[in-house]
């Protein structure tokens, strides 16, 4: 048997916190189930999350993370082409991992909710991490506002498209451009 410290231990719960957050979402997602994914025992859960609420924000944090992360690897790796088609490009490939994206939408249900229940700070971390995108993605496109509000308008349409089911080659991804510069067929 393979020992994990606790870092890599930390990490592989995030990791299956996203994939059970993300068809169950915050309420509908128990601890258990969390640690039945990952190995361990629901106490030792808590040793590394005091509770499900700093265990579902640290996921949905890592989660947002991953976008600006895809964003700079692309541009790294594709220094020939547009920030924009760079940017794309990593989008494309992070719609392949269904989980994430599903994860973003309940992110965004989990803030809302609790909001109307009176808890702005819940959402305060997840806007923080939003925001992060939001100006990586402003810097990179030259500080348009106009094109950042498309791109990432894009992004948010094929959340919901995903989120919903649609699969590529529906007449709805028809208008998006999803490698950066040919609409989806």
């Amino acid at each position: 048997m393979v020992r994990m410290s606790a870092a890599e231990r930390r990490e592989s719960v995030i990791r299956a916190a996203i994939g059970e957050f993300s068809r169950g979402g915050y309420e509908g997602t128990s601890t258990e189930a969390i640690a039945r994914r990952v190995g361990v025992s629901q106490p030792y859960l808590f040793r590394l999350f005091k509770n499900k609420r700093e265990l579902f924000l640290a996921a949905a944090v890592r989660c947002l993370e991953e976008t600006p992360r895809a964003f700079a690897d692309a541009l790294d790796r594709r220094p020939g082409s547009s920030p924009l088609e760079a940017m794309a490009a990593a989008y494309v490939r992070l719609i392949e991992d269904r989980e994430l994206l599903l994860m973003q939408m309940q992110v965004y249900v989990a803030v809302a909710s609790a909001e109307a229940a009176g808890d702005r700070e819940f959402g305060d971390e997840i806007r923080a991490a939003w925001l992060d995108i939001w100006d990586r993605v402003h810097l990179v496109l030259g500080a348009d506002a106009e094109a950042v509000t498309r791109f990432m308008g894009a992004g948010a349409l094929i959340n919901t498209l995903v989120a919903l089911g649609f699969p590529q080659g529906h007449r709805v991804w028809s208008g998006l451009e999803l490698d950066g510069g040919e609409p989806a067929s």
